[in-house]
């Protein structure tokens, strides 16, 4: 499917004319695509930006799913992903893309632009459980708490009712503590991670 309003190199358009255009100040850069430098960057048009990226087996997951849904400004450098096909995929995967070989559950996922993206609530979730396993994420799961503040209640109803995951048990403790009270500040993020 075609996007009137986006761009990508080798479409409508070659490398060398979006270059072009880009420094023109014609068009800007969204995620792995172009679109016009006047329109309204939105989330549909963050996903659709990785259709070629991100095949139907896949969903954009963690700083990508977080980026797609606008809690965060830009995207990451490598596209955060998971397998949503019950089958193991047995090719190679992009190497700009991190990928989690786990199936995730149809429930945590939406379409967005044409892309399967984590929902904001399991975006939530899978960051503060890899807060807690040591990755460097405290800005992240910041940024979605700040974007939506009842994004800590629908993590925690979540988590609670899924199944048994790494890290769930201090993910769930961090999230009862920001969901009884909202927006403590970074001093709550370090002191869970410390």
């Amino acid at each position: 499917m075609s996007w009137p309003f986006l761009y990508f190199a080798g479409d409508r358009l070659s490398t060398a004319e979006l270059t072009c255009a880009r420094l023109d100040g014609d068009v800007v850069e969204v995620g792995e695509a172009y679109m016009p430098a006047d329109a309204v960057e939105t989330r549909e048009l963050r996903a659709a930006s990785l259709r070629e990226r991100v095949p139907e087996t896949l969903a954009a997951t963690r700083d990508t799913a977080a980026w797609v849904h606008g809690a965060v400004p830009d995207p990451p450098s490598r596209h955060s992903v998971q397998r949503r096909s019950p089958v193991r995929l047995h090719h190679v995967i992009d190497a700009r893309l991190s990928y989690r070989d786990q199936l995730m559950p149809a429930d945590a996922i939406e379409r967005i632009g044409g892309v399967w993206v984590t929902t904001p609530e399991r975006t939530l979730a899978d960051l503060v459980r890899a807060l807690h396993a040591g990755d460097a994420v405290v800005d992240l799961v910041e940024a979605l708490l700040a974007w939506r503040s009842d994004l800590a209640a629908g993590a925690l109803e979540m988590l609670e009712g899924g199944p048994a995951m790494h890290h769930k048990r201090p993910a769930l403790e961090f999230l009862r503590a920001r969901a009884a009270v909202p927006r403590r500040g970074q001093d709550e993020v370090t002191r869970y991670t410390s």
